[in-house]
Formats: C-alpha cells, sequence, structure tokens
C-alpha cells in the first residue's frame, strides 16, 4: 500500500530528479475503478430495492395480506398517514408503522374473485 501511495505524494519532487515516474493518470485509474465496482455492486442495487420499498408502503389498502418485519402475518383493516391497522385474528387488531410492513404477500380481493370462480365452477 505504501509503495503506491509514496510516489503520489512525492512525485512532483522525484520525477523532476529522476526524470521518470507514474502518472497522474495511472495512479488514479484502479481507483476509479474500485468507486465504479461498488457503484454498480452496492449503491445501485440499494436505491433499486430501496425505490421499491417506497412503492410498495405507498400502495398499502385495506385488504391486503401483509407480513410485518417481525414476522407477523395479518390483514391490513384501515390504513392511516403514517400507520397501517392489522387485524391479526377476530377480535386481535394491532397497529404498525408503514415501516414496518416487511412484504405484501396477497390481496383479499384477488382470493376472494378466485374462492368464487371455483365455487361457481364446481357447483355447474
Amino acid at each position: 500500500m505504501f509503495s503506491f501511495i509514496l510516489p503520489l505524494l512525492m512525485g512532483g519532487a522525484q520525477q523532476g530528479a529522476e526524470g521518470s515516474g507514474p502518472s497522474l493518470i495511472s495512479s488514479l485509474i484502479p481507483f476509479a475503478a474500485v468507486i465504479l465496482i461498488f457503484y454498480f455492486l452496492i449503491i445501485r442495487p440499494q436505491n433499486k430495492k430501496r425505490k421499491e420499498t417506497e412503492k410498495m408502503l405507498g400502495g398499502l389498502k385495506k385488504g391486503d395480506r401483509i407480513v410485518t418485519i417481525g414476522g407477523l402475518h395479518g390483514t391490513i383493516q384501515s390504513v392511516k398517514e403514517t400507520t397501517v391497522i392489522v387485524k391479526v385474528d377476530d377480535n386481535v387488531k394491532l397497529e404498525f408503522l408503514r415501516s414496518a410492513i416487511s412484504t405484501v404477500t396477497a390481496r383479499e380481493e384477488k382470493i376472494e374473485d378466485t374462492t368464487e370462480k371455483e365455487s361457481s365452477e364446481s357447483g355447474e
């Protein structure tokens, strides 16, 4: 590491005396490569995931089946500005921050539509 940094720090003084040394551009290429690798492997995927999560949290509505960050499964009963009320059991309703919701597993309307189709097909 010091063999790489030392010529950069003393490059101007030594270059005049010795006549040849690593150019500044060739010394900065590895730093630029590392920055690009970090951007494409770490920063960009995190930004993409954050945008998807914000879109999912913004689209929450009554009847969505959700899983919280803590692993609690339930159905959204009402949506407020910063919180949601989740029905966990018949008489159990809990209030969570929107940010505590990990995933939306299913929408209740889609589940009802498929059960209606199945019951109408079996009844015929």
